[in-house]
């Protein structure tokens, strides 16, 4: 194994601190992640990393050898991409919220292939807050506000939201007229993976926004399941006009309280800040914000 390919055996190891994680990743059996590794403490003639039963972590020598290594791969890739016209190719883990996924990324993928046919995707949905360097993922695509990271965000789009309901629902419970006549409704709860908590119900008001918690009957953490029992008359949801469209279009939801939308809502690309990025990271970027500028 050369020492370009010792580097990046190393820099996934640090990154998944898992020896056995990283030798998945790369596709190679875990002995020669093992012998990358003592080679290359052997040829530095320090210690790079600590093991322990259950984890693996840099030592200060090997944080700063991980920094380096990840500024020369990404130089060695840049030149190699300079000469002949050569496309980016590879790997490039994402992570994405499903209905981002399903409603804007993956109808346009097959134009991202013919572009850059040599790169390969790894895609996984989850609506969980994502430690990108431990878990491995290159770029995450999220919806919504974002907590505090180390993370460096993008902002792509920003989705407008709007209140509705079921008909049966309104049948039932009668339409609000503002939100401050919403004494007696229900809504769906929305509950946050990172906090637990459900997220009120927001009205623009004025210059301001008022929140307000409803009595739940049902609480949920995925989009689709809140679009779902929003359908079966269980409550007052507030969503992205997105997925609302088709219901609304079919009258399976209803609109309410419209001159008080909700605030909107950013969708943000992230990506770690304390590494050099790939050619094919940015070739992703550079496309996905093409996307959401013309959706």
């Amino acid at each position: 194994m050369d020492r370009f390919e010792a580097m990046r055996v190393f820099t996934r190891v640090v990154e998944r601190r898992s020896f056995t994680i990283a030798a998945n990743d790369l596709g190679v059996p875990r002995s020669t992640v093992t012998d990358a590794v003592k080679t290359l403490e052997a040829r530095l003639g320090v210690r790079l990393l600590e093991r322990t039963t259950r984890t693996v972590r840099p030592t200060l020598d090997g944080e700063a050898h991980y920094r380096r290594c990840l500024a020369l791969i990404a130089d060695l890739e840049d030149a190699e991409g300079a000469f002949g016209g050569a496309k980016p190719k590879g790997l490039l883990r994402l992570e994405v919220q499903g209905t981002l996924a399903r409603h804007f990324v993956l109808p346009r993928l097959p134009d991202f292939f013919a572009e850059y046919p040599d790169i390969e995707i790894s895609m996984s949905e989850t609506e969980r807050w994502v430690d990108l360097i431990r878990e491995g993922v290159d770029v995450v695509l999220r919806f919504g506000q974002l907590p505090d990271s180390d993370m460096i965000a993008r902002e792509v789009v920003v989705l407008q939201r709007l209140t509705c309901a079921a008909p049966n629902y309104v049948e039932r419970h009668g339409t609000p007229v503002t939100p401050d006549a919403l004494d007696g409704h229900r809504m769906i709860g929305l509950r946050s993976l990172t906090t637990g908590r459900v997220r009120p119900m927001e009205f623009i008001v004025g210059d301001g926004v008022q929140e307000i918690m409803l009595p739940t009957t049902i609480s949920v953490t995925g989009t689709e399941s809140f679009l779902a029992t929003a359908r079966l008359g269980l409550g007052l949801v507030q969503i992205p006009y997105f997925h609302a469209e088709q219901d609304l279009a079919r009258g399976t939801l209803v609109q309410v309280l419209p001159a008080w939308p909700p605030r909107p809502v950013p969708v943000s690309l992230l990506y770690p800040r304390n590494r050099q990025l790939s050619p094919r990271v940015r070739v992703f970027l550079d496309w996905a914000m093409r996307l959401f500028g013309r959706s």
